[in-house]
């Protein structure tokens, strides 16, 4: 096989790689505080030494994966009026408490279990400033969310909200479609701006990712044809030096 047959292989390789993040960002167009992923490749030059083709043909450039990383742009805000749904405004993260540790959130849609702590959708702890899980009067119905993260319900104040941010958001490591794991320590937010009563929304643009992803395709399609091109290409030049060494 050609080298021009294995450059054209990786790009498919690649675009595959892309298709997938861009079919993941469309299926999480609506899940709360979901932040799109963007493919990064580059090309991996390859020179032929000693080599007697002109000059510009003495490298070969293949196409390298070289990372995949986020979008932490804001989502769209969304009203909801439910008392523990919590969205930020800003930079920072909510804290959870998970069986594998803790991990960071934007997403803010929270609920209250019988025993007052106060959980995610799926069941982590919501952590306060000290990093301990927030537990709200079980007897408790009416509260209210200062912007700093102040809980405060019917007989007095119930704890703070603990707000941090990541050193390096390029660092930070997705589990499932909304927590994210930092291996690096975390700073608090002195001055959070958290909004009751509202969460934030993916930030994924739908429009844009169904583009991309006819983009992708296309690019596909064309290697495809490439590829099978020079397959046929190749069977032919066989098929002479066969008929002429017979």
């Amino acid at each position: 096989m050609e080298n021009s047959t294995y450059i054209a292989l990786s790009r498919m390789d690649a675009q595959q790689r892309a298709m997938s993040v861009v079919a993941d960002n469309m299926s999480n167009a609506s899940t709360v505080g979901y932040k799109r992923e963007n493919v990064l490749f580059s090309d991996y030059l390859s020179r032929q030494h000693g080599s007697t083709q002109p000059t510009g043909a003495e490298t070969q450039a293949y196409t390298q994966d070289r990372a995949t990383y986020r979008d932490f742009q804001q989502g769209d805000m969304q009203q909801t009026g439910n008392p523990l749904d919590l969205a930020l405004g800003g930079e920072g993260y909510f804290q959870v408490q998970t069986a594998n540790g803790v991990r960071l959130t934007r997403a803010g849609r929270f609920e209250k279990q019988q025993d007052g702590t106060v959980v995610d959708e799926s069941g982590n702890a919501l952590l306060d400033r000290e990093g301990q899980p927030i537990v709200l009067p079980a007897t408790d119905h009416q509260l209210t969310i200062s912007s700093d993260g102040v809980i405060t319900t019917e007989t007095g104040e119930a704890g703070q909200i603990g707000i941090v941010t990541a050193r390096d958001n390029n660092t930070l490591q997705a589990e499932g479609s909304h927590l994210l794991r930092s291996d690096q320590p975390t700073d608090a937010v002195d001055r959070p701006s958290i909004l009751q009563g509202m969460v934030e929304g993916s930030n994924v643009q739908m429009m844009s990712e169904v583009t991309k992803m006819m983009d992708i395709q296309r690019n596909f399609d064309f290697m495809a044809q490439f590829v099978n091109a020079e397959a046929t290409r190749q069977q032919n030049a066989i098929d002479k030096i066969v008929q002429v060494s017979a």
